[in-house]
């Protein structure tokens, strides 16, 4: 089957999108409210750009309403953003924290999800999560119609627990992604794992 996206509309190219670009990581992003509140939500249109500078990418669509999401409008006001890798148990809570809520409404507090201090950051991470990266705001594009928000974001720092690394022989810090365990987005309601890590050399 071939298929010319410019035959449909906006919804099914996401439709379609979404389905064959599996799996897809998944950004669980903390911002401020600015009310005293913390905002928590996920976003699988996320990926690293750069390492030169650090940069990190979400894109951020607006609410069925047409309004900014709330972690747009957050980052603009308070240019700071924890973004979490979760872990496949949190699955369920981490799909509870997609729900569209009145602005300054805490998803935290909802799902009742605990955070602790980020060492020399402004925001905390989620207590929970084996990797947090503390970010600022680098640069925000917008892109078509609707419009799409791509939020780029400059890592200052990264937690990882230390029960899911090692060093190795070149005393590099190796991830045991399988002990990480993170939940992928596939398409629809559809969750992936990482099941079985493989290794492989690349050609020199």
């Amino acid at each position: 089957m071939n298929l010319n996206f410019s035959e449909f509309s906006a919804n099914q190219r996401y439709h379609l999108m979404t389905q064959t670009i599996i799996p897809r990581p998944i950004a669980w992003a903390l911002t401020d409210s600015s009310n005293g509140s913390l905002n928590l939500a996920p976003f699988s249109y996320f990926t690293a750009v750069s390492s030169a500078p650090p940069i990190l990418m979400i894109s951020v669509g607006n609410k069925p309403n047409g309004d900014k999401k709330d972690t747009l409008v957050n980052i603009i006001n308070n240019p700071k953003m924890v973004i979490h890798i979760a872990s496949a148990q949190d699955a369920s809570v981490v799909t509870q924290t997609a729900e569209t809520l009145p602005h300054g409404e805490s998803e935290l507090t909802k799902s009742a999800l605990e955070t602790v201090n980020f060492d020399n950051f402004s925001l905390p991470r989620l207590a929970q999560c084996d990797i947090a990266y503390g970010c600022e705001l680098y640069e925000i594009k917008e892109i078509g119609n609707l419009p799409q928000s791509l939020i780029f974001l400059e890592v200052k720092q990264v937690y990882i627990n230390d029960n899911v690394i090692e060093l190795d022989a070149k005393q590099r810090i190796k991830v045991h992604a399988d002990k990480v365990n993170p939940l992928a987005r596939l398409g629809g309601g559809e969750y992936a794992t990482v099941n079985k890590p493989f290794s492989m050399s690349r050609p020199k």
